[in-house]
């Protein structure tokens, strides 16, 4: 369906947890009080919004978490998804930690896309990064993944010192093999909100810089709102997501539906609707109460006045206005 402003909304992000192996600092450094495993949505319940959201014309799934491998029967929730009439699309968001150990599980799934978190391939920066000597291991997952036939793409959120001796190898990823390797803005939501995000846009005049062959890339790679762009002789593309300096709130088509329920239409805002509460609405039958389905009626409503609601933009620019108080692990970034 479309929303206010003519938007056609047809990509749900769903996060399935707010658990972590690692402990980025931009998303959930260590400290973090983690939720509840009751307050968390079980896939019974996760099955149930996807189905409403596809009869709204909801087509791509993205799931993730905190780090979605970390539950267990990811791939099976995966496998479920995929059989929702009307879904076309389910790929997966992953710091790769897990990825060789569930790599084979997400093949047999159908899974769609894998998308790996790799802010650098500097093993000393990546500790300091994520807490945890990993790199080798996400490295051995990011390899393993390419001799699938699903497509795979690397974020990097885009940090402070970040020099040439440390986009370069990440951008060199994409030369030999078919990956999308693609630099994020850092947004201020949680605990972005604190850290120096670096010079975004000198970063991608060095990478021109570096390359000035580079050409836009117009196939298409995804449903998200990333630039693409091809170096000559490179099996890969390079992909720039700005959220703040290429703002592209005029053609988002995204939900995004947090690990306990909420499902919000604009990661700026705190505004959205619980979904939660209405799956777990008791009734009583025969002087009992019981945790029940509400009709599917009822929640299609639900998310269908969400969509409706969704605001016409962002307000990063004027962090101020900015009432989304969450952290990335908990919102499902």
């Amino acid at each position: 369906m479309t929303d206010s402003y003519g938007r056609t909304i047809d990509y749900m992000r769903v996060s399935i947890t707010d658990r972590c192996n690692l402990r980025c600092r931009y998303c959930m450094p260590h400290g973090i009080k983690t939720i509840p495993m009751k307050e968390i949505l079980t896939f019974e319940e996760i099955a149930s919004v996807v189905r409403s959201g596809a009869d709204l014309g909801i087509r791509k799934i993205k799931v993730t978490g905190g780090e979605p491998l970390v539950r267990r029967g990811c791939s099976h929730l995966i496998e479920r998804l995929k059989e929702i009439p009307g879904i076309e699309e389910v790929t997966v968001t992953t710091n790769g930690v897990l990825l060789y150990s569930y790599l084979e599980e997400l093949k047999e799934a159908g899974t769609d896309g894998i998308n790996i978190s790799l802010d650098t391939l500097n093993a000393k920066r990546y500790k300091e990064i994520t807490g945890y000597d990993s790199l080798d291991t996400v490295l051995r997952g990011i390899q393993a993944a390419l001799k699938t036939d699903i497509p795979i793409k690397t974020n990097t959120v885009v940090q402070e010192q970040m020099d040439k001796e440390e986009w370069l190898p990440l951008v060199m990823m994409a030369k030999d093999v078919p990956i999308d390797v693609r630099f994020i803005e850092m947004m201020p939501v949680g605990y972005g909100k604190k850290l120096d995000s670096g010079e975004y846009e000198s970063l991608q005049a060095e990478i021109r810089s570096q390359f000035p062959d580079m050409k836009a890339d117009m196939s298409r790679h995804g449903n998200g709102p990333a630039e693409y762009y091809k170096i000559p002789g490179f099996r890969g593309s390079i992909g720039f997501i700005a959220a703040m300096h290429g703002k592209f709130c005029s053609s988002c088509n995204r939900l995004r539906l947090t690990s306990t329920g909420f499902l919000k239409s604009c990661l700026c805002y705190d505004d959205g609707t619980d979904l939660k509460r209405i799956l777990r609405a008791k009734s009583k039958i025969e002087g009992f109460e019981k945790n029940d389905l509400p009709p599917e009626r009822k929640l299609r409503q639900a998310i269908e006045n969400t969509i409706r609601e969704k605001p016409k933009a962002h307000c990063f620019e004027e962090q101020e206005q900015i009432t989304e108080s969450g952290v990335m692990a908990s919102i499902g970034g």
